[in-house]
């Protein structure tokens, strides 16, 4: 299995440094733990620093409890989603994070375990959730239970698909002749074969990616935890903090664009970015995960 190679760390280590005080006793929530790799680096970095890891997918919780057991009772894992951390504000000893990251969307150990349903590339089951245990409808419920304007919807708004109808009412007629999609490979082989080939041709990317994107982000009701995670960093701020944002689509761009120039207006600080952060050439080279990273930071002042 392929460890998760922390994307934009340089990066991420570089306004933590600017910003923030090593001598210090701060604490930082990583809200998206993964196997931990972000995290290793700032309790490294920041010595005197503690951190609450967050992550709904049980095998990552597993791989940073491992790769994180050396900073023993620095580090504590939660498995929860981040739209929950406002829970921390309960506990009576919380006295606020210094430093936030999010670090969004599929790991390459989610990718390459091909019974979790991520990718077009490998052969399993149509799941899909960071979160198998919750009960949550899989993507194979959704392809199976969506009519076609549902799943037009689906499509257009998360996978920003130029072809949401056409796919959908393939994939819809598809399953009324009983050959709904099970697994990925079999959804795959259905969009190659709904879209023409002169525009799978002028797509520039795998016909699939954009309909996996869809899915997966509606699976885990990504944009609502992503609009609840937000909020709740601020909320569980100290006064003065550092919130960073890696996404790796326009959608989630978008959101903590809007979100982080409300909060400027609001006066509740400033952003660290005018401009997303872009991985170098190298990073590309060697991480391919992190082509389409875009890295946003805003700084919380309270008065």
């Amino acid at each position: 299995m392929n460890i998760h190679i922390p994307v934009m760390l340089s990066q991420v280590l570089e306004i933590y440094r600017e910003h923030l005080d090593p001598a210090s006793d701060l604490v930082f929530i990583d809200a998206t733990l993964g196997a931990g790799g972000h995290a290793a680096a700032a309790l490294e970095s920041f010595p005197r620093a503690s951190l609450v890891g967050f992550d709904q997918d049980e095998m990552a919780r597993g791989m940073a409890r491992e790769r994180l057991a050396c900073f023993g009772e620095r580090v504590r894992v939660v498995g929860d989603n981040f739209s929950g951390m406002r829970r921390l504000l309960d506990e009576s000893a919380w006295r606020g994070a210094n430093g936030i990251l999010f670090d969004l969307g599929v790991s390459n150990m989610q990718l390459t375990t091909a019974e979790r349903g991520f990718s077009y590339q490998d052969e399993g089951p149509l799941d899909m959730r960071m979160d198998r245990d919750s009960g949550a409808p899989s993507a194979a419920d959704i392809i199976a239970d969506s009519d076609i304007r549902e799943l037009t919807r689906i499509f257009r708004d998360y996978g920003e698909e130029r072809h949401a109808f056409l796919i959908a009412k393939g994939i819809v007629r598809a399953r009324e002749k009983g050959r709904a999609p099970e697994t990925t490979a079999e959804l795959t082989a259905l969009i190659r074969e709904i879209l023409p080939a002169p525009v799978q041709r002028k797509m520039g990317t795998h016909p699939a990616r954009r309909v996996f994107q869809a899915l997966r982000i509606a699976v885990n009701g990504e944009m609502e935890a992503l609009d609840e995670g937000l909020g709740a960093a601020l909320d569980v701020a100290a006064h003065e903090a550092l919130i960073v944002v890696i996404s790796y689509h326009s959608l989630e761009d978008r959101m903590v664009k809007r979100r982080f120039l409300g909060w400027t207006q609001e006066e509740k600080g400033n952003a660290v970015t005018r401009r997303p952060m872009l991985p170098d050439d190298e990073e590309i080279e060697s991480n391919r995960s992190a082509r389409s990273a875009k890295l946003r930071a805003f700084r919380v002042r309270r008065a």
